[in-house]
């Protein structure tokens, strides 16, 4: 039996090429101004209103370890689902989707100690693209705080 190809969205950030599964992709808009969210993990970037649903963005340069730099009108907001929470990534640029053939398609990366929230690379002709997945991607810890600060920031004086 041949494996179903994968989808991924390729994107980049500080000159990397990164990648999500196309199935937690929900949607790419141009960046917007954010809300500070007070009290969030420092993961969290900020809040986005998109079509009246508060969605945390998640701010992929701390966590790969990327400078920090301000919000460009040239970003991109990938909107997309993690685990049961939708949220948005900021990333320098979406590069579009790559259908990646069987052989394309590598797992080994989410075996090694320290990528907990990569789910495969793929082996394109111009290197090697990790894929992440975000159900992994906030900490317990984390998700929790988010959830704290979410409805600290909803609720009515």
């Amino acid at each position: 039996m041949v494996p179903a190809p994968r989808e991924v969205l390729l994107f980049t950030l500080e000159g990397q090429r990164y990648g999500l599964p196309m199935e937690d992709v929900r949607e790419l808009i141009r960046a917007v101004r954010l809300t500070p969210l007070p009290r969030a993990p420092d993961v969290v970037e900020g809040l986005l209103n998109l079509h009246g649903q508060l969605l945390p963005v998640l701010d992929l340069r701390r966590r790969f370890r990327h400078p920090a730099r301000p919000l460009s009108a040239l970003d991109h907001l990938i909107i997309a689902q993690a685990g049961p929470r939708q949220v948005a990534l900021r990333v320098d640029r979406a590069e579009g989707l790559r259908v990646l053939a069987p052989g394309e398609w590598d797992e080994t990366p989410r075996e090694l100690p320290g990528v907990g929230y990569v789910a495969g690379a793929a082996k394109l002709e111009d290197g090697l693209v990790l894929v992440h997945d975000l159900r992994g991607f906030l900490s317990e810890a984390e998700a929790l705080e988010l959830d704290t600060a979410l409805a600290t920031s909803t609720e009515r004086p």
